[in-house]
């Protein structure tokens, strides 16, 4: 029974994954925007539904959201308004995506084609798109993350991305419990974000997710660090390395189970500091919801990488 159901669970994800990029590639050509750019912001945007209470489920395959008042207009005196025209009238954003007259805020192309018509202001090149994302959002994070997440997904040319690796090699000497909210004193009081693994110095450490590098350098806390985007609009953060793998620049994307740094106990101290404490890495993760990013315990998330290993 338990096989049967996750047969069927994945089955049912292969299938929205496939009726998504289906709608996206129909905007593509319709639009001429790349099919990848919805796709980045669609998942931008379903990475904030999970981080905030103050929208609701999406009712199709698409995430990206309009408010009744921005689709229908502020001052439309019917705030479930369908009708192009009067909403167009009412200067509301709504639009016909597929052409059976009624502008739905439900329907997954009407939404699309809305979202297409404000890039379309700016043009479909890439500095034009990356122009009409910030006007759309107004933030640069959102801008960097959406085309962070549109190059994964022109990378794989699939939206499948739901695959991880545990943070070290599970073949080798490691231990770790769960260490998230414990007090920490250096540099002043404060909560440990995060998981310690302890592991031997030189030690490969993997990324756990497909994703985009965000941030590779010192920390006076901790040491040689990576931070990586996921399509969730998750951070991933990997402390105290010994060393980095090569080309781990900004802007690189990396997939689960690539290597991209080593084991060390660098950290507590100006740049270079090492062996304040036993080797070990330190790995957190951060959830984006749009306005404020803030840590959660990724201690439930290792045991099931690791289990999976």
């Amino acid at each position: 029974m338990f096989f049967h159901t996750s047969v069927m669970a994945e089955e049912s994800t292969t299938d929205i994954l496939k009726e998504r990029k289906a709608l996206y590639e129909k905007m593509e050509a319709v639009t001429q925007i790349p099919w990848n750019i919805f796709a980045g912001a669609d998942s931008y945007e379903r990475g904030i539904r999970k981080g905030r209470n103050d929208r609701p489920q999406e009712d199709g395959a698409i995430a990206i959201y309009f408010s009744p008042e921005e689709w229908a207009g502020e001052i439309n005196p019917n705030k479930e308004d369908t009708d192009p025209l009067s909403i167009q009238l009412f200067g509301g954003k709504g639009v016909d995506g597929n052409g059976d007259g009624i502008s739905d805020r439900k329907n997954d192309e009407d939404i699309l084609m809305t979202f297409a018509s404000h890039l379309q202001k700016y043009g479909t090149e890439d500095e034009d798109l990356k122009i009409g994302l910030w006007e759309y959002y107004q933030r640069d994070k959102a801008v960097d993350f959406i085309l962070g997440h549109a190059k994964i997904y022109k990378t794989l040319d699939s939206l499948d991305t739901d695959k991880y690796a545990f943070p070290v090699p599970t073949n080798r000497n490691y231990s770790y419990k769960n260490t998230w909210g414990d007090s920490r004193g250096w540099g002043g009081r404060r909560i440990h974000e995060g998981t310690d693994i302890f592991a031997d110095q030189g030690t490969p450490v993997y990324a756990t997710t497909y994703g985009i590098v965000e941030l590779v350098g010192w920390n006076k806390y901790g040491g040689w660090r990576i931070g990586i985007r996921d399509t969730n609009n998750v951070y991933h953060y990997f402390a105290h390395l010994s060393r980095y793998e090569e080309d781990m620049d900004r802007g690189k994307m990396v997939e689960p189970g690539e290597v991209i740094g080593y084991v060390g106990s660098t950290g507590y101290g100006p740049k270079g500091t090492q062996g304040k404490f036993p080797s070990h890495l330190h790995y957190g993760m951060y959830r984006d919801n749009g306005y404020i990013e803030w840590s959660f315990d990724p201690f439930p998330n290792l045991k099931r990488w690791e289990k999976q290993s």
